[in-house]
């Protein structure tokens, strides 16, 4: 998990950005081999128990569907205030159309 804000910084600066329908994913390649994940939600988001959920849907995502998020990459997923969430198959499917890689059913 990226939690530095230093770490956070890195990925914004230098990073690669992908946007989607109220998030983005901004990933820097090559920096760590096992892949790490940062999470970004601001708080016009919801309230706490909605930014919370959203936060373990993506974690979960992310833990069971790797494959489709850019490999050995530290990645953070950005979250706007027009998200909307209805389970972990809208994020897995909106994450995989996004890269373009092989995972959405």
């Amino acid at each position: 998990m990226i939690r530095r804000t230093g770490e956070f910084n890195q990925v914004y600066r230098r990073g690669k950005r992908l946007r989607g329908k109220g998030f983005a994913l901004i990933f820097l390649p090559g920096v760590n081999s096992s892949g790490r994940l940062g999470i970004s939600i601001p708080r016009k988001v919801g309230n706490a128990v909605q930014r919370n959920r959203i936060k373990r849907i993506v974690r979960e995502t992310f833990r069971l569907h790797r494959d489709i998020f850019p490999q050995e990459s530290d990645i953070v997923f950005t979250v706007r205030p027009e998200f909307s969430l209805q389970g972990m198959h809208d994020v897995r499917d909106a994450v995989a159309k996004l890269t373009g890689l092989p995972g959405s059913y």
